[in-house]
């Protein structure tokens, strides 16, 4: 299967910077850094410093640009041959395979630089996500699975923020990631409905292309549903306080008016649920948690 989009002249100079930008998405770093940063708050339910908080941010941003880097690079093919992809950056030519190659460098020397200032342990445990970031685009080629791999390896974020605060694993760190990557997971189901048809012609493995689209919005709901019980479970063992709780009851709702939206039969709906109230659940849990440390 072609497609029709006309390759474009790579840019030059910092005429580069904007096309690299979009191409990982700089804006969606909303999806998993407040959850990180919620993750180092919650720890000790303190502010960690100006310094430690800044390191965690550079990790963040460092990990986050070099996933989708390698993200685009590994599936530049497959972006190339589907018509709501092929205009993406690289697969239409606005930027060469150079270019992304060497951004995904910059965001793993931003993760190392990050984590040599943080805890010892964070530096032993810095390739597991790395791997994760290339394992995941290779897994939908043959597992259906594949979203469930996406959710954890975003999931480690709030997991990491944890650990750069204490320099250990806590059991509401990890209750967090995992509601994280369930969330992740649960939405990431839902957009996999744009390439339905697609994957299935292509043999590229997805819930929906391998269960259907009324059962991948059930798994979608189930796995959002654990999300919410997680998040609770996380502030119970965190001993977070009442703000805490009415930013997950406010998110639970968003979660459902998600679900309700969502029209399968309309791109834009789900392209709402995508971006839109996954951003407003990002943003309302971190004002919670940040309530919830001002007021311990």
């Amino acid at each position: 299967m072609g497609t029709s989009t006309r390759a474009a002249t790579p840019a030059t100079g910092l005429a580069i910077v904007p096309a690299l930008l979009r191409l990982v998405r700089f804006s969606h770093t909303i999806f998993a850094l407040p959850f990180a940063l919620a993750g180092a708050l919650l720890a000790e339910l303190a502010f960690p410093g100006a310094v430690r908080l800044l390191w965690i941010l550079v990790a963040m941003v460092g990990a986050r640009t070099a996933a989708m880097a390698m993200n685009r690079l590994i599936d530049a093919r497959i972006d190339a041959l589907n018509p709501r992809t092929a205009g993406r950056e690289l697969p239409s030519g606005q930027v060469s395979r150079g270019h992304v190659i060497a951004l995904a460098l910059v965001g793993i020397v931003l993760l190392l630089v990050a984590v040599s200032q943080l805890p010892e342990i964070t530096w032993y445990l810095w390739p597991i996500p790395v791997a994760l970031f290339v394992i995941y685009p290779y897994a939908k080629r043959f597992t259906w699975a594949c979203h469930l791999i996406l959710g954890v390896a975003i999931g480690l974020a709030p997991v990491a923020g944890w650990i750069a605060v204490t320099g250990s694993f806590g059991t509401g760190g990890v209750l967090l990631g995992l509601a994280v990557a369930t969330w992740i997971a649960g939405f990431d189901v839902i957009y996999a409905l744009l390439d339905r048809e697609f994957d299935r012609a292509h043999r590229v493995h997805s819930i929906p292309a391998r269960f259907g689209t009324r059962a991948a919005l059930w798994m979608s709901r189930g796995l959002h549903a654990l999300t919410i019980v997680l998040l609770l479970a996380a502030g119970a063992v965190s001993d977070a306080n009442g703000w805490y709780f009415a930013g997950v009851a406010v998110c639970a709702a968003i979660l459902v008016y998600e679900h309700a939206t969502a029209n399968p039969a309309d791109q834009q709906a789900i392209q709402r649920a995508f971006g839109t109230a996954n951003m407003m659940i990002a943003v309302v849990f971190f004002a919670a948690v940040v309530l919830a440390v001002l007021t311990a």
